[in-house]
C-alpha cells in the first residue's frame, strides 16, 4: 500500500507537471500575441516628432553650429604623454628616513631612478608638426609622445619652453596636419560662449562648453606672467595645454589651470573656475620658440606692487588702479628714464594699467630695445616719461614654487624658490649672498605683514638657508617665535615672526 501510494503520488505529480507545462505554453502564446498586438496595433509605443517651431529651429541651428566647430577644430587637438626619469641623487625623497625604512638601512637597495608620467593636451598650430602645450606638461621630460585623433602616435621633440608663461612648443615629424586657427583674445567679452577641448583624466578628446566668466585674472600666483581668461567650461587635470575655442572655431586661449574643490590640487575636479592663457599673450612666445627656441622680453627695471587705499592717500592719487613703484633698479631702463620709488605708473604705451600684473605682462610683451612711454603720477602730479627697454633675464618671475612651504607652524603659508642666477641678477645681489627667494605669502600666514615676494630669506633661527630643502626643513621645525634674517630691497634685516601675530620689520 505504501508503494502504491508512492506510485500514485508519482503518477499524480507527473500529471500535474504535464498540465503545468501545457498551461505555461498556452500562457506564453497569449503573452506573445498580446505584445504583438500592442506593437502592431493600437498600443504602439509613441515615437512622435517632438517639439517644433521657430524657437526649436534656432536651437537646432545652434547645435549644428557647435558640431561644425568641433568637427573643424578637434582633429588638431592632440593627446600628450610625457615621461620623466628622476634619479635617486636628484630627489630628496630618497634621502628621507621615512622613505628609506622601506628599503632598510643595510642591504636594502634604494632604486636608482623613478619614472613619473604626465598626461596633457596640445594643439597643432602649424601643419608641419608644431604643437603648443603647457610647459608643466613636458617639464623635465625624458620622452614625449603625441597621439592624434586618428590614433597615430609620434615621438616628439621639445623645441623650446617659456616657464614664465607656462608655454612650450614641441614638434612631431608629420606634414599637412590639421590646425586650429588662432583668434584674437582681445575681442573676447564676459559672457561669450567658449569651448574647452582636451583630455581630462585621460579621457581622450573631450569637449566642454561654457562662457567667459572674467578677463584679466592675475591674483592667483599661478605663473610669473598672468592675465588669464576665466571660464566655467569644465577644465580638469589632463586639459592642460588644450584649446579654448570661440564660436568662430578659433583658439582664443590655452587652458592651463583650475581652482579645484579637491584636497589634492591636480587630483581635484572642476568647480567651474578654470583659467586659460590669452592667445594674444601666447602668440609672440610661440613664434619665438618656433624660430629660436627661446623667448626674449622687455625689462623695465622696477619693483612694483598694488596700490592700497593707504598708499593712494599718502601719495595723493585718485584711486587704486595702476602699478606702484616700490623700488627702481640702479642703471636700469626706468632709472635712466627718471622713474622714482613712490611713482604710480598709470599707462604703458597709452594703455591703461589696472594693477601691477598688467604692467608686468605689458612690458614682457614688448621686444628689448623698444622705446616705450610711461604715464605716471608723482605726488598727485601727472608726468610722461620715455624709456628704452633692456632684455629681461629668463625666469625672473616670482611665481609660486613647485614645493609649497609647510601648512603648519610659525612659517606656514610661505612659498619659496631657489635663488637662480637670473633672479640674483634682477635683485642685484652679490655673489656671496645665499638664501631662497619668497615667491608668495598666504594672507593668513603669521608672516604676511612682514614678508613679500622678492624678499630673500638668509637664515632661520640663525641657521643659514642655502636651498629650498633647507628652508622647508627649518620651517617645519619652527613652532614658536622665529627669527629670520632677510634681504629686503638690498638691505639686510632681522624680523621676528610670532605664531599669532607678526611684528613690523626692524
Amino acid at each position: 500500500m505504501e508503494l502504491r501510494r508512492i506510485k500514485f503520488v508519482n503518477k499524480h505529480r507527473t500529471s500535474v507537471s504535464r498540465v503545468a507545462t501545457i498551461a505555461a505554453l498556452v500562457f506564453i502564446i497569449m503573452v506573445a500575441s498580446y505584445f504583438s498586438h500592442r506593437t502592431h496595433g493600437d498600443y504602439t509605443l509613441a515615437a512622435g516628432p517632438g517639439l517644433d517651431g521657430p524657437d526649436i529651429e534656432l536651437l537646432e541651428q545652434q547645435n549644428k553650429a557647435f558640431e561644425r566647430i568641433i568637427q573643424a577644430t578637434a582633429p588638431a587637438v592632440v593627446y600628450i604623454g610625457a615621461e620623466q626619469v628622476i634619479k635617486a641623487e636628484e630627489s630628496p625623497l630618497f634621502m628621507d628616513p621615512f622613505f628609506r625604512q622601506f628599503f632598510g638601512e643595510s642591504g636594502g637597495q634604494i632604486p636608482r631612478e623613478q619614472r613619473q608620467h604626465a598626461l596633457g593636451t596640445g594643439v597643432v598650430f602649424e601643419p608641419d608638426g608644431y604643437i603648443v602645450t603647457n610647459n608643466h606638461v613636458i617639464d623635465k621630460a625624458s620622452s614625449v609622445e603625441v597621439m592624434l585623433t586618428n590614433k597615430k602616435v609620434y615621438k616628439a621633440k621639445v623645441v623650446g619652453t617659456d616657464p614664465d608663461m607656462d608655454i612650450a612648443v614641441i614638434k612631431i615629424d608629420a606634414k599637412n596636419l590639421p590646425v586650429v586657427p588662432l583668434g584674437n583674445s582681445s575681442n573676447l567679452h564676459v559672457g561669450d560662449t567658449v569651448m574647452a577641448i582636451g583630455n581630462p583624466f585621460g579621457l581622450n578628446f573631450t569637449v566642454t562648453r561654457g562662457a567667459v566668466s572674467a578677463l584679466g585674472r592675475s591674483q592667483f600666483n599661478i605663473e610669473a606672467l598672468q592675465d588669464f581668461i576665466q571660464t566655467d567650461a569644465a577644465i580638469n587635470p589632463g586639459n592642460s595645454g588644450g584649446a579654448l575655442i570661440d564660436i568662430k572655431g578659433q583658439m582664443v586661449g590655452i587652458n592651463t589651470a583650475i581652482l579645484s574643490g579637491g584636497s589634492g590640487g591636480e587630483g581635484g575636479g572642476s568647480i567651474g573656475i578654470g583659467f586659460a592663457i590669452p592667445i594674444n599673450m601666447a602668440k609672440r612666445a610661440m613664434e619665438s620658440l618656433m624660430k629660436t627656441g627661446k623667448v626674449t622680453r622687455g625689462y623695465l627695471g622696477v619693483t612694483i606692487g598694488p596700490v592700497t587705499q593707504e598708499l593712494a592717500q599718502q601719495f595723493k592719487v585718485p584711486d587704486t588702479s595702476g602699478a606702484f613703484v616700490q623700488d627702481v633698479s640702479k642703471g636700469g631702463p626706468a632709472d635712466r628714464a627718471g622713474v622714482k620709488p613712490g611713482d604710480l605708473i598709470r599707462k604703458f604705451n597709452g594703455r591703461n594699467i589696472n594693477d601691477a600684473s598688467d604692467l608686468l605682462a605689458m612690458v614682457a610683451g614688448v621686444d628689448p630695445g623698444s622705446d616705450v612711454t610711461l604715464d605716471i603720477l608723482r605726488n598727485g602730479e601727472p608726468l610722461t616719461l620715455k624709456a628704452k627697454l633692456d632684455e629681461r633675464a629668463a625666469n625672473l618671475g616670482f611665481k609660486a614654487a613647485e614645493r609649497k612651504g609647510p601648512s603648519e607652524g610659525t612659517l606656514r603659508g610661505i612659498s619659496v624658490q631657489e635663488l637662480t642666477p637670473g633672479v640674483r641678477k634682477q635683485l642685484e645681489l652679490p655673489a656671496d649672498v645665499h638664501g631662497v627667494v619668497v615667491a608668495s605669502v598666504d594672507a593668513g600666514s603669521p608672516a604676511a605683514q612682514q614678508l613679500e615676494p622678492g624678499d630673500v630669506i638668509l637664515s632661520v633661527n640663525r641657521v643659514p638657508v642655502n636651498s629650498v630643502a633647507d628652508f622647508n626643513k627649518l620651517a617645519a621645525e619652527a613652532k614658536g617665535s622665529t627669527l629670520l634674517r632677510i634681504m629686503h630691497e638690498g638691505q639686510g634685516l632681522f624680523i621676528v615672526v610670532s605664531p599669532e601675530s607678526a611684528s613690523e620689520k626692524q
